[in-house]
């Protein structure tokens, strides 16, 4: 079943130096780009992340540091991506979970004000584990009968995950042939930032998911206790992360303005 789009998606894959979205570096972006006629447009890029790729990690995606060291920066590469993407929806597999988090990070690195507000994503990873609980090479076989070669190349998995959704859409009747739903059906739960730091409570206002604070308020945070805010400035957080908190503080001020 083909897709039923109002607006281009871009399945995208990233390889990278390691799983922590703050600290780690994109070395291998791949994207391709459905048109709502049918037409499609793809492109991968290596790309030099400016820090060692761990042995254990160039083991999984045989992307050695060598490989890249002559290859342009993410910020070189920036706004070329963006501008693939910019009136896109985005899809992947645990692209919500880590690949758009990750990328959201190298964009605000690179100067580039990258948000979801105008579009929606579709996580392939979410539909296949709520109806088959499997991994992306099962997946493919499971739902395309082929087998996956060249795993862990991006190129490679952005492919097979349009080939996955294609056919997940065939499988199941229940699924709607629109990105809207099926971004509402693989969104796990309701963040205010990528990372998950801060969530929406039942009456939809941002509070914090970790620490002494979980559960609470931001704003009420940010009230009773000033310092919370600079200390997670100042901390290990993602820039996204960062960027979310700073927004609600400065909404607060100006309601009393």
């Amino acid at each position: 079943m083909e897709l039923n789009l109002h607006r281009p998606i871009c399945f995208f894959d990233l390889e990278t130096t390691g799983t922590n979205v703050a600290k780690d570096r994109i070395v291998e972006i791949s994207i391709l780009k459905v048109f709502p006629n049918g037409n499609k447009e793809s492109k991968t890029w290596l790309v030099n992340p400016e820090m060692h790729i761990p042995e254990e990690t160039t083991a999984i995606h045989g992307i050695s540091n060598e490989k890249v060291a002559n290859e342009p920066t993410f910020k070189m590469l920036s706004k070329q991506i963006y501008n693939m993407i910019k009136d896109s929806d985005l899809a992947g597999y645990n692209s919500d979970r880590f690949d758009i988090p990750l990328l959201a990070e190298e964009m605000l690195r690179a100067d580039i004000d990258f948000d979801m507000k105008n579009c929606v994503s579709v996580d392939v990873q979410t539909i296949f584990h709520k109806m088959e609980k499997r991994t992306l090479e099962a997946a493919y076989k499971f739902y395309c009968d082929k087998d996956l070669k060249d795993a862990h190349s991006a190129a490679a998995d952005t492919n097979a995950t349009y080939e996955v959704l294609k056919s997940q859409l065939d499988r199941y009747g229940e699924l709607e042939n629109n990105i809207k739903s099926l971004s509402e059906f693989t969104t796990r739960k309701q963040f205010a930032d990528f990372a998950g730091f801060i969530i929406f409570d039942e009456d939809g206002h941002e509070a914090f998911s970790f620490g002494k604070h979980k559960g609470k308020k931001v704003e009420a945070v940010l009230e009773s206790e000033p310092g919370y805010f600079g200390w997670i400035l100042n901390a290990d957080f993602p820039l996204y992360t960062k960027k979310v908190l700073t927004g609600i503080k400065l909404r607060k001020l100006n309601t009393k303005l």
